[in-house]
């Protein structure tokens, strides 16, 4: 069985690369096609590190390298559905144009689907993106030229696989579709419980500061509840962080795996404003036997039990989600969660996981198209 791997762009490290290398290590002798592919981000990720596998399109030309890739966005439609795949299994990472791709006649299709291309659909998520305005406008115009398409491709899927149940929601909405979920893999073998370490009185905002992460709530919450927040990471949304937060919010940059898993593993609990398709951050967090305060949207609804792994608060306008959030931090007590137990929870999101559903779902699919 020939199987070939699919990909939206290899430019930066980020979950949906670490599905993909997944993905490849799953099947190692399958080609993995992408439109352009950066090769020092390919060498960052296990399963993608072999550049012999990397197949990138006629667009590779036009390519400058680094994580901007905005000028070439009009082209990746064209990129992808001039692309054509000579396998007998196919299985496509999406979230913006994969799925257009061309297979054989014949061939099994399987898209794992981040989620559909949310600027795309959602006017909310190109507010505050692409240059202001005038950019949100032009991203708008070219979002209404991608619709048809982007739903007529997906309805060529044989199968679609969501990250979230999230996700699966948007995916009928949007395409008409049924999806299957299954999570993304999570490193539970670096992410791992230290009972030799203590809690300290700190919460703790992990990732990148980008506004679509509404990362200055939580901020906005240590300052409102009077507690201690410490903010690991760092983006273009770092000076609304800044504003929003008290005397008592420290504000560390970016920081290495090694210095983020020490806080996850010290912190109170992680704070999760935002609202995404999976998110790693909080099973990461997880894994160390951190609890996690978590809006109740998007991906939180599947890794975030209240009681359990942490606590989800109610969504509202911004003002009731900073009183959510800091009504939980003012009253928090560590000693109602038990670290093992949500370590045990997060082990259901490992990798080793992950791949035994992918392979499952290309089973079953072969044995019932």
């Amino acid at each position: 069985m020939r199987v070939a791997l699919v990909h939206e762009r290899i430019t930066e490290v980020g979950g949906s690369e670490r599905v993909v290398g997944e993905l490849a290590t799953l099947w190692p002798d399958a080609p993995v096609h992408v439109p352009i592919a950066d090769r020092a981000v390919q060498v960052q990720v296990p399963g993608l590190d072999d550049a012999s596998r990397i197949k990138t399109s006629w667009l590779q030309r036009l390519y400058r390298g680094g994580p901007s890739y905005s000028y070439l966005l009009p082209l990746l439609p064209a990129a992808m559905a001039t692309t054509h795949i000579d396998a007998d299994v196919v299985v496509i990472s999406h979230h913006a144009f994969a799925n257009r791709v061309r297979v054989n006649d014949g061939a099994l299709t399987i898209s794992y689907t981040h989620t559909p291309g949310r600027w795309m659909w959602d006017a909310g998520m190109r507010r505050g993106e692409m240059g202001g305005r005038a950019g949100s406008l032009a991203l708008g115009a070219f979002a209404a030229t991608q619709r048809r398409a982007d739903r007529r491709a997906a309805a060529r899927m044989h199968t679609v696989v969501v990250n979230s149940t999230a996700v699966a929601e948007r995916v009928e909405a949007w395409w008409g579709r049924d999806a299957l979920v299954v999570h993304p893999p999570v490193d539970t073998t670096f992410h791992t419980l230290d009972t030799t370490i203590e809690r300290e009185p700190f919460f703790l905002l992990a990732g990148r500061l980008v506004p679509y992460k509404r990362p200055e709530l939580a901020a906005a919450a240590a300052a409102r509840a009077g507690v201690s927040l410490v903010v690991a990471g760092d983006g273009r949304a770092r000076p609304a962080v800044e504003a929003a937060g008290g005397t008592t919010t420290r504000m560390l940059g970016a920081v290495t795996d090694d210095a983020l898993r020490d806080l996850y593993r010290r912190c109170q609990a992680l704070i999760f404003p935002g609202i995404e398709d999976f998110g790693i951050v909080p099973v990461e967090a997880m894994a160390c036997g951190c609890p996690v305060i978590a809006l109740d949207a998007g991906g939180a609804r599947d890794t975030v039990i209240s009681g359990v792994s942490g606590v989800r608060v109610r969504q509202g306008n911004d003002d009731e989600v900073v009183d959510a959030l800091a009504e939980v931090m003012r009253a928090w007590d560590d000693r109602a969660f038990d670290a093992p137990r949500i370590r045990k929870h997060a082990e259901s999101f490992s990798a080793e996981v992950f791949r035994t559903r992918m392979s499952d779902v290309v089973a079953d699919a072969l044995a019932h198209r």
